[in-house]
């Protein structure tokens, strides 16, 4: 069973002249094994930038507060040794690597974090089972990882990692972001099989509440202004749906 923990998250960038803007003010959240929550809230209230804060983006500082993994502190680890511990970011605009196929790359990731390379009898197994299931052309193994794919392709590559890295801690910043009806079912199947096994925990990091039909969170999150503003079941993604997010964001305005 894992826990991630975040504590009074502060984090900051810099604001171009040299100076920096704070961006979250104090953020506290737990995710367990066996859960999934949903942060959602308006463009700029911070979403991202949590994301790329557990990750390690060097672009993010952290000036206060904890992040730890099962009682390690996740903020003194680099981030190869983050992936290792057992967290994994789905980034909301996957990168493109020209000159490393997608077969190559995922074998790669999947040595590091496990600590030693898999039999590649095995690994080609493996591979293949996790791609029919997100319905990905076999062919896509030799391809240059997301060069010339679509946004859609793209996505489903991203939890093609996500099911064969097995992580603890899966962190999915906008995955259904550009993702037609079809493509979006596919995912949210992935996330669901990922999270049925009940020793991961998700947090799934959206804008729009269409994935959460798919994609059932035990717990939603509000940001707005850099923080939680507000907390619930599942039925408060349907208060969002109905009514927006200017209320919260009124909540979360800085002072």
């Amino acid at each position: 069973m894992a826990t991630l923990e975040i504590r009074d998250l502060h984090v900051s960038v810099g604001d171009g002249s040299g100076g920096s803007k704070e961006i979250l003010r104090g953020v506290d959240l737990t995710v367990r094994s066996g859960e999934t929550h949903a942060i959602m809230g308006p463009n700029g209230s911070g979403k991202s930038t949590l994301a790329y804060a557990i990750a390690g983006h060097p672009k993010y500082e952290v000036t206060a507060g904890s992040v730890t993994l099962d009682g390690e502190d996740v903020l003194a680890m680099g981030v190869d040794e983050r992936a290792r511990a057992g967290l994994f970011l789905a980034m909301q605009y996957p990168v493109e690597v020209p000159g490393v196929s997608v077969s190559n790359f995922l074998r790669a990731a999947v040595t590091a974090v496990r600590g030693e390379a898999p039999k590649l009898r095995v690994f080609t197994k493996e591979m293949k089972e996790a791609m029919e299931a997100l319905s990905i052309d076999p062919a896509f193994a030799q391809r240059s990882l997301n060069e010339g794919f679509s946004g859609g392709e793209k996505k489903r590559h991203e939890i093609l990692q996500l099911e064969m890295l097995k992580p603890k801690i899966a962190v999915l910043d906008e995955t259904d972001s550009g993702l037609d009806v079809d493509a979006l079912k596919v995912v949210s199947e992935g996330i669901n099989r990922f999270s049925a096994a009940g020793d991961t925990g998700v947090l799934l990091i959206t804008h729009y509440t269409r994935i959460l039909r798919y994609v059932k969170p035990d717990f939603v999150h509000v940001f707005a202004g850099g923080r939680i503003v507000e907390e619930g079941g599942p039925e408060l993604a349907e208060v969002l749906e109905n009514e927006g997010y200017e209320k919260y964001a009124k909540a979360g305005a800085v002072s």
